[in-house]
């Protein structure tokens, strides 16, 4: 026994002298000294030496393990120092390099638009409120001169939670909130920037995206201020050469209702692809508050009058930036979304 341990000592630390690397050395010191080690399996075998034999046995195991132990952290030490000197030396940095410039993110063309858009109406004097995604019919529908058994309801496809609740299909809940907040007290100018959810994709619609709705409520206003606010609005987001104008249309919740046109920002109105040949393009819907929907918050429609109107984001990003496909704003393609940095 005793000279198979000194033989075992011996090969140990001739493999210990020949390793080049710390995890050549992790397997050797589990090869001789882990669990299922050659040294373990000698000290598993001394239950069959006699009383007299097992305590110096056991003692020169205990020296050889502690010996082989030192030996192993020591070339450990020894190993991992020239490992980290050839680190060092085959991952030197130039110093004198210049620095790799973080990039910078910016915002996306929806966002700048919408900012526009409501600093343009914050200079005309409007409040911007805000009100939940989520919205119940009431809000959505009824109050805005929509009931459960409407025909105009179908012309908007609702994505509903439940019978009661649903994700709102315009921002227009949060002017019926507001009138009734208010209490039938006038003036209110407002307008309710945010997202809104429609059953609806193809390449100038998206089932979200977002509006801007307005309205003015006020004693002795008329479609003129409509026309004035619309057109100061336009000017100020296309240019001093736009012109506009109303065109009948049906609104459940404005009469009279009108769409307004810009002159087409392509060709000024001379007539192209984009505008059809017609020299107009359609921006969004407006119209004199319902008297209905005054009646519904608590305004009387002998004392108040009010208009409204409700713009896409999307479509006045798309006519300002000349983008012809409105998927393209929540695509996120990097090569779309940098033009606008």
């Amino acid at each position: 026994m005793k000279e198979k341990l000194q033989e075992l000592k011996e090969q140990v630390l001739e493999e210990l002298a020949t390793i080049q690397t710390v995890s050549a050395l992790k397997d050797t010191k589990v090869k001789y000294l882990g669990k299922k080690g050659s040294l373990t399996e000698i000290m598993r075998g001394m239950g069959k030496l006699s009383p007299e034999e097992r305590p110096i046995i056991g003692q020169m195991v205990n020296e050889i393990r502690a010996q082989l132990e030192a030996t192993i952290d020591e070339r450990s030490k020894e190993l991992e120092k020239a490992e980290l000197i050839a680190k060092l030396a085959n991952e030197k940095v130039d110093i004198t390099l210049p620095g790799r410039k973080p990039q910078e993110g910016h915002l996306h063309p929806v966002t700048l638009t919408l900012r526009e858009m409501k600093k343009i109406f914050m200079r005309m004097g409007f409040d911007v409120m805000e009100g939940p995604e989520i919205e119940n019919d009431y809000f959505n529908f009824e109050a805005l001169n929509l009931p459960k058994d409407h025909p105009a309801r179908d012309m908007q496809d609702t994505f509903y939670i439940t019978e009661e609740f649903l994700l709102r299909t315009q921002t227009s809940p949060v002017q019926a909130r507001t009138m009734q907040a208010n209490e039938g007290n006038a003036p209110i100018r407002m307008i309710c920037p945010g997202t809104v959810y429609r059953n609806d994709y193809d390449a100038t619609h998206s089932p979200m995206f977002h509006q801007v709705e307005g309205l003015v409520i006020d004693k002795n206003i008329s479609l003129a201020d409509l026309k004035g606010t619309l057109e100061v609005f336009c000017k100020e987001m296309f240019g001093n050469n736009v012109k506009i104008r109303l065109r009948p249309s049906f609104f459940p919740f404005t009469e009279p209702s009108a769409e307004v046109d810009i002159s087409c920002v392509m060709c000024g109105g001379k007539g192209c692809r984009v505008c059809k040949n017609s020299g107009w393009l359609e921006i969004l819907g407006s119209g004199m508050v319902h008297p209905n929907v005054l009646r519904m918050s608590g305004f009387d429609p002998q004392e108040v009058s009010g208009f409204a109107f409700g713009m896409g984001v999307e479509r006045i990003a798309m006519l300002k930036y000349g983008i012809d496909d409105l998927r393209l704003f929540f695509e996120n393609d990097l090569r779309f979304i940098r033009q606008f940095k």
